[in-house]
């Protein structure tokens, strides 16, 4: 197989968005050379005539079913609302087709962990979801440095992206938008999954989370969009994560805090501050006036502390190129899988957890508990009154 036919499910905004990149059109993002457009499905008549006249050489469909089984794709890739991309992926799966699943890999971590469980149960077929963002040169850095040990341990992390300012207006413009019935929540299910995806990526998952979400501040919505999460980590550090879609400047800033040395990424670049001692080194041996020289380097045997900034790439990285390049690499070669779609559950749980605990008004055990999540998500369901059940 000399390319990847990928089915594109979902013809919204990001389908025609693949479609794009896929077709060389995209003047931001490269084409894959190992992988082109093998047909497109959408249940709307309006994104069928579209297609037909602007690309009339791709294969339509109205079923994904029929996609799936009709012999012209060997993956597809789920750019649907979050509560389909198990179903679909399952049955894609299930019959012998590669899946690239959207974020979120679903809006309940049971559903995902089912379908996890379904991909495992077919290691010959890969199964990976579109975390752009770990393509990012300076996300892939810090992960590393942090990996290697050479700035110690993890003591806090602190990160503030409420740069996701959106109007009435957008969440207007699909009655499934905001809903707890039609997407399962707000921000954290669309705006952050990415950010919640490299903060566990980088820090690791926590141990317990507390959490107050608030729906609706300063928007006619339902569900939350304001949200501010503590977690603690089995070694005894903290983390912070606050997000929301009304602050009109917005604010993107990571910190991470080690016991050698500290962190920040902020506008496309990461800066990393190293300490000639760990910590606990400086805290039990040195006066505070010796401390205080080990900025000017003046300390005997010491170089001091020192700064190093490190330039974020163009376009932060070849983003959702790269995870398509690097998916249809996995199934063509097996080049190792940048973003395995089984880390789905991971950046879910995250959402879960702060969307259970702010429910509940205290603080809970991670992973949550996926019956009572669901039965309270549930509660928020039948109160909206316009969309089924959740199983």
């Amino acid at each position: 197989m000399g390319k990847v036919r990928l089915g594109i499910i979902g013809l919204g905004n990001q389908g025609k968005y693949y479609t794009r990149i896929l077709k060389g059109e995209d003047s931001f993002r490269h084409a894959p050379d190992n992988m082109v457009i093998g047909a497109v499905c959408d249940i709307d008549p309006k994104m069928k005539a579209l297609y037909a006249e602007k690309y009339p050489e791709l294969p339509f469909f109205d079923d994904w079913k029929e996609m799936i089984l009709s012999g012209l794709v060997d993956a597809v890739v789920t750019t649907v609302p979050h509560y389909l991309h198990p179903e679909i992926a399952i049955y894609a799966l299930e019959h012998g087709t590669h899946v690239l699943v959207e974020k979120p890999a679903s809006v309940a971590a049971k559903n995902v962990r089912e379908m996890n469980e379904v991909a495992l149960a077919h290691p010959e077929l890969t199964f990976g979801i579109m975390f752009n963002q770990r393509t990012n040169p300076l996300y892939i850095k810090v992960r590393e440095l942090i990996r290697s040990g050479e700035l110690g341990e993890i003591r806090r992390s602190n990160w503030i992206v409420n740069s996701w300012w959106r109007p009435d207006s957008y969440y207007r413009s699909s009655a499934w938008r905001a809903t707890w019935g039609g997407e399962g929540g707000g921000v954290l299910v669309n705006q952050a999954p990415h950010q919640l995806d490299l903060w566990q990526w980088i820090c690791g998952f926590p141990t317990k989370m507390t959490a107050k979400c608030i729906n609706g501040a300063h928007r006619d919505i339902v569900t939350e969009n304001d949200v501010t999460i503590l977690t603690e980590y089995e070694n005894g550090s903290t983390g912070v994560f606050i997000t929301s879609t009304h602050d009109f400047a917005g604010t993107n800033r990571f910190e991470i805090d080690l016991s050698k040395g500290k962190i920040v990424i902020e506008d496309n670049k990461a800066t990393v501050i190293r300490f000639p001692y760990d910590e606990d080194y400086i805290n039990a041996n040195m006066t505070m006036e010796e401390a205080a020289q080990l900025t000017r380097g003046n300390v005997a045997g010491g170089s001091g502390v020192t700064t190093e900034v490190i330039e974020g790439a163009p376009g932060e990285g070849p983003q959702h190129s790269g995870v398509l390049e690097n998916f249809a690499a996995h199934i063509l070669d097996g080049t190792p899988l940048l973003a395995p779609g089984t880390d789905g559950i991971y950046g879910v749980r995250l959402a879960n957890g702060a969307q259970l605990s702010s429910w509940l008004g205290e603080t809970v055990e991670m992973p949550v508990d996926e019956d009572l999540y669901m039965a309270e998500l549930n509660k928020r369901i039948a109160a909206e009154g316009k969309f089924p059940l959740r199983k």
